[in-house]
């Protein structure tokens, strides 16, 4: 079975939009590479040719992954919140106990996750374990490094 993706509908409209352009524009600009990397001779000893051929598997295989995210997701609505429960779509304020700091993170679908930027996945450990909890309770994140506590001190949508 297809794994299902969970997207919000900003992230969703975002990928449909890339396919467009990878399926138009992009998709030329490779297939113009290629026509040119020919003209150049010989083929076997073409490194231009090697990587338009290159770029073409790259274009072709993140268009296959685009089109299997879309056929498999499940568009997720921000959920109606009473701004003390952790839904996909929450902005969450937390205190790391360890290192006595205030960190904000934003829970979103796998696809979306960019932890750098304070984005993290419904399907992270430290997703799953503020999922469903409360502003003021604690959580503990088991890791690899260990479990980690935290305390949650603000739910926003």
């Amino acid at each position: 079975m297809a794994k299902e993706y969970r997207l919000s509908p900003e992230r969703y409209e975002e990928l449909k939009q890339e396919l467009i352009y990878l399926k138009t524009v992009r998709e030329k600009e490779v297939a113009e590479q290629i026509k040119e990397a020919r003209s150049f001779g010989d083929l076997s000893e073409n490194s231009e040719y090697d990587e338009a051929k290159n770029e073409q598997g790259k274009l072709y295989s993140r268009m296959a992954e685009v089109e299997n995210i879309l056929a498999n997701c499940v568009v997720v609505e921000e959920e109606e919140q009473d701004g003390t429960t952790v839904h996909m779509g929450s902005t969450v304020v937390v205190l790391d106990k360890e290192f006595d700091e205030e960190l904000t993170y934003k829970i979103v679908g796998s696809q979306e996750a960019d932890p750098m930027n304070g984005c993290i996945s419904e399907d992270s450990p430290f997703g799953k374990a503020l999922l469903g909890r409360s502003k003021g309770e604690d959580v503990v994140v088991d890791a690899p490094a260990g479990q980690i506590h935290y305390q949650i001190l603000d739910v926003k949508k």
